[in-house]
Formats: structure tokens, sequence, C-alpha cells
């Protein structure tokens, strides 16, 4: 089997079924669609033709971009494909946000040392203030 990296972004079908595989519950497919055609930027890992990870990144594409949906198939963790995830996301990251933007994102309870590695720090209040989030129900 050979995984591949690319740009090229998932299916919302695959989207889901990746989503559901990580443990992030069921996501509605037309939401998925929407969601999949506003991202700034996707990368995908494949082996042979199957997802086993991806990423991507939304924003304004000005002051604000967000590190949304890294994932790897759980047969796949800790194999080096979310590194490499990240080190095409920090690329274009590198590329697009202009000086003075803030690149955040919502780790995962337990992975926050992974995106230390990237240079991502925990809000503790101080400068940006605490994250806080709501989940429409």
């Amino acid at each position: 089997m050979k995984l591949k990296i690319n740009t090229i972004g998932p299916s919302a079908k695959e989207f889901v079924q990746l989503r559901a595989d990580v443990g992030w519950g069921d996501t509605d497919l037309s939401m998925a669609t929407m969601s999949l055609e506003q991202s700034l930027f996707h990368v995908t890992a494949r082996m042979d033709s199957q997802l086993v990870g991806m990423g991507r990144v939304i924003g304004d594409c000005a002051l604000f971009f967000y590190i949304q949906e890294l994932a790897v198939h759980p047969n796949y963790q800790q194999t080096g494909i979310g590194g490499m995830l990240m080190v095409q996301i920090e690329s274009w990251l590198c590329d697009n946000a202009p000086k003075g933007a803030t690149i955040s994102l919502m780790s995962a309870r337990g992975k926050e040392s992974f995106y230390r590695r990237y240079g991502y720090d925990l809000r503790t209040g101080m400068p940006l203030g605490y994250g806080m989030c709501k989940l429409i129900e």
C-alpha cells in the first residue's frame, strides 16, 4: 500500500465517514458538502485510494484562519500522517496568512503537545482571552 498526500479535498461522503470513524459523531451530508466548499485549503492522506486522514483551513483569508478537522483514521494514528498533514497546512498558512493574522484551532483533549510542536500555545487568557465555543443543538 502506498500513502499519498495531496491538496484535493475529500468527497462529502468520505468526510462524513472519517468524522464518524474518529468519534466526532454523525454529520449531515448537505452540511458537509457546504462546509467543504467554503474551505480555504484542504489536505488529504490516502492509502491507495482510501481516505485515511485530512485537514482543512477555514476563515476570512485576512485576519483569521482556523485549522479545522485535522483527523486521522484510528487505524493509521501514531504513524506520522498527522504530522505530514500539518506540514502541508503550515506551508499553506506561511504562504497565505498575512503578518498580523491569527491562526486558531481546537485541540482534542490530550493532543495539545502535537500542536505545540508547530508553535501553537494554550489560550491562558493573555493576550487573546480564553477560548470558548457553542454547539447548536
